[in-house]
């Protein structure tokens, strides 16, 4: 009856009571309406169906103003509530209802725009299985403070698993027995490290998101097996490519390089290869190696640490393209013409001998100061053509509408013991522009030909956005006072295109160009190919990073299975339209891990670096406002807090239509995009927060 039930209420959209439901049915029998009874308060307990007020039931999805989803609670207080496929709904402290991160919760919108907001409802599920924090003694007794201060529970640790334990060490805890409603006994799993020891901070926090720099005994005694190098016997039905000029780009200290390039001419053609290490070859299905892979999800790069998806010996080693060595790889060689397009193309397993290990601070060098490093000479010259045909492609891309939002990310730089000792703007310049812009060629080609086949794939995909979010970026926009001339009736990559070159004059670019993309959906890995909005493409996936990813991976073994077994097979056809449902989405779910461990990792070390930069003054740019006070962000991407209360002289009020704060009496105001000057009060790297106070302001300014 259940199923009955659900497809009665998903078609009428609308709540009924449960008389309604039961005519709807055309039940007769008392029985019968017991029996309805049951269910219905079997779906609203699972989730499925909500109870209104007034006795009504509805599903809970056709429920517009009611969601459900994780919630990620902030240090500073608040939280989100993550949904799927549609933006993070912001939780103000107060409407917390009780709930710590990591629970799953129903919330209620009350609040629409740019900005959505709610209040928690109800508790659906408490997730406290794997939780990271620092041992300490209480009474004779081992018990763990744990790392996410939100998570307001007592924690008490087993004797058979803290025997090991010493006050200060960060471990990861199981709960196994709860004591009382916020008590709990915990089973250390593992030992980290102590919190004063190189590392370990970074450490600690991918614990937390489930990202283990160890892995299996079965995946190490595994790779033990890998050789160090090629064997001649494996190169059989592979194209012999080591006479080719193919050299790989990188940043200076990278290590797991899986992506190699070529360029020949033939006539006024272009002749791109882009050939990408093999993994597939040594990670296979059913094995240990290939589990651990596919439980991580991908690499994660926290900082100068790297927790890769599968183990140095092969990261580094033999599925690298180090230079001078002989490396199995997937090849996409294309033909491009003058105007960028790709004329023909073939993908096909080879072997390659990578003729030199470049860096982009080199080879910037040579496209953008026309100087030529030591041991560049043989290869400048390809590398400008190289930079020529880039350019074309990347013309192509703009005039296809492909959306160039130019956010900055921080590099952190720490010394020997791992303290953070600067934070630096990382470059975007010609050279990773260039690699860029060939991955991608190669990547939609890869995903246009399987496309073209009709079969089963994984793809990297990126939603049309909400026509309702746009429209308040616009309002937004007006009430900063500007006039924008884009015609928005129909969402485009090109619309939004020309939306971000109409800001680009405007002093609050960068801010606006935030808000902008987080107004639209997120990209995710998908078996349903609805293309990529903000690259502009029909047919995209991710074919060039199976070193770090697990899509690129299971791209590899699709071409293998596709391109070169040539099996279509209904079993095989049958079992990854089910497998690849389940991979993207969990791949989906590890790229996030990995995105929230990284942004918690450089809020730390931001905090770290700044704890001796106290009292200092700089110049920043008020990146975003809240009700409790506004952020700065500074040249060097580090952000802090002036807290509504370091204000003085006036009450301020929050006018989020606005992204403003505006004096009661005053009215003197704050808006994102101002530039201010700050004084930094306060930093902690153990609760990841900076707080500053304001020296001088843009208001000030002008007065003078």
């Amino acid at each position: 009856m259940k199923e009955q039930i659900l497809k009665i209420l998903n078609d009428i959209h609308e709540a009924k009571t449960l008389i309604e439901i039961n005519d709807l049915l055309n039940l007769t029998t008392v029985e019968e309406y017991q029996q309805l009874t049951q269910n219905i308060e079997e779906l609203v307990n699972e989730y499925q169906v909500f109870k209104t007020k007034k006795d009504k039931y509805i599903l809970l999805k056709n429920c517009p103003s009611l969601k459900m989803g994780k919630i990620n609670i902030n240090k500073k207080g608040f939280g989100f509530v993550i949904l799927d496929k549609e933006d993070d709904l912001y939780i103000a402290k107060e409407n917390l209802n009780g709930a710590i991160n990591n629970d799953t919760v129903l919330t209620e919108i009350i609040k629409k725009g740019l900005k959505p907001e709610g209040r928690i409802l109800k508790i659906i599920k408490r997730d406290l299985e794997n939780i990271v924090g620092e041992v300490y003694i209480e009474n004779n007794k081992m018990m763990l403070k744990p790392d996410d201060e939100k998570l307001d529970i007592t924690i008490y640790l087993t004797k058979e698993t803290s025997q090991n334990c010493v006050e200060g060490h960060k471990v990861l805890v199981r709960l196994n027995k709860k004591l009382n409603s916020r008590t709990y006994l915990a089973d250390v799993i593992k030992i980290i490290g102590h919190k004063d020891d190189a590392g370990i901070d970074i450490l600690s926090i991918a614990y937390k998101y489930g990202i283990m720099n160890e892995f299996n005994p079965e995946t190490i005694a595994e790779i033990e097996k890998i050789p160090n190098e090629v064997n001649p016997n494996e190169l059989k039905n592979r194209t012999d490519l080591t006479n080719k000029i193919i050299f790989t780009i990188d940043g200076k200290d990278t290590k797991d390089i899986d992506d190699a390039i070529s360029l020949e001419m033939d006539g006024n053609k272009y002749i791109l290869g882009v050939h990408i290490a093999d993994v597939s070859h040594y990670v296979k299905e059913n094995t240990a190696l290939g589990d651990d892979a596919y439980n991580r999800g991908t690499s994660a790069y926290l900082a100068d640490t790297v927790i890769p998806m599968i183990p140095h010996k092969l990261s580094n080693g033999i599925c690298s393209l180090n230079e001078g060595v002989i490396r199995l790889t997937m090849s996409c060689v294309m033909q491009i013409n003058s105007d960028g397009i790709i004329e023909k193309y073939d993908i096909f397993p080879s072997y390659i001998k990578s003729c030199k290990k470049m860096n982009y601070t080199d080879v910037n060098k040579i496209l953008e100061e026309n100087i030529i490093p030591d041991g560049y000479e043989p290869y400048a010259e390809i590398l400008l053509k190289m930079h020529e045909l880039a350019k074309i492609l990347r013309k192509r891309k703009v005039a296809n509408g492909y959306i160039e939002f130019e956010i900055p990310e921080a590099k952190i730089i720490q010394d020997d013991q791992g303290h953070a000792i600067d934070i630096q703007k990382r470059i975007q310049a010609s050279g990773e522009n260039l690699i860029e812009d060939f991955m991608i060629a190669a990547n939609v080609t890869v995903a246009t030909h399987i496309a073209n086949m009709d079969l089963p794939f994984i793809y990297r995909v990126h939603d049309l956005p909400n026509p309702e979010k746009i429209e308040d970026f616009l309002n937004l926009i007006k009430a900063l006072g500007y006039t924008i001339h884009t015609n928005i009736k129909e969402i485009t990559p090109k619309t939004m295109q020309n939306l971000l070159e109409e800001l680009k004059d405007k002093p609050e670019y960068f801010i606006l160009s935030t808000l902008l993309l987080r107004s639209m959906k997120k990209a995710e890995y998908s078996k349903t190919n609805v293309g990529h909005f903000g690259l502009a493409l029909k047919n995209y996936t991710h074919f060039t990073s199976p070193i770090r990813r697990l899509p690129d991976l299971i791209v590899h073994r699709l071409l293998k299975t596709y391109l070169l077994e040539k099996d279509f097979s209904m079993t095989t056809i049958n079992y990854l339209e089910n497998y690849l449902v389940t991979a993207a989405e969990h791949a989906s779910e590890r790229e996030v891990a990995a995105i929230n461990a990284e942004r918690d990792v450089a809020d730390m070390k931001m905090a770290e670096y700044m704890e001796s930069h106290i009292g200092e003054e700089y110049d920043g740019i008020i990146s975003s406002i809240t009700n409790f006070g506004f952020f700065v962000e500074l040249e060097n991407l580090i952000e802090g807090l002036v807290h509504v209360n370091t204000l003085k002289g006036d009450y301020y009020t929050y006018i989020p239509e606005l992204l403003s704060l505006i004096g009661k009496n005053t009215k003197k105001t704050y808006r994102v995009g101002d530039k201010i000057r700050i004084k930094v009060i306060n930093a902690s790297k153990e609760n990841a927060l900076i707080d500053f106070e304001i020296v001088e302001d843009k208001y000030d300014r002008d007065k003078k």
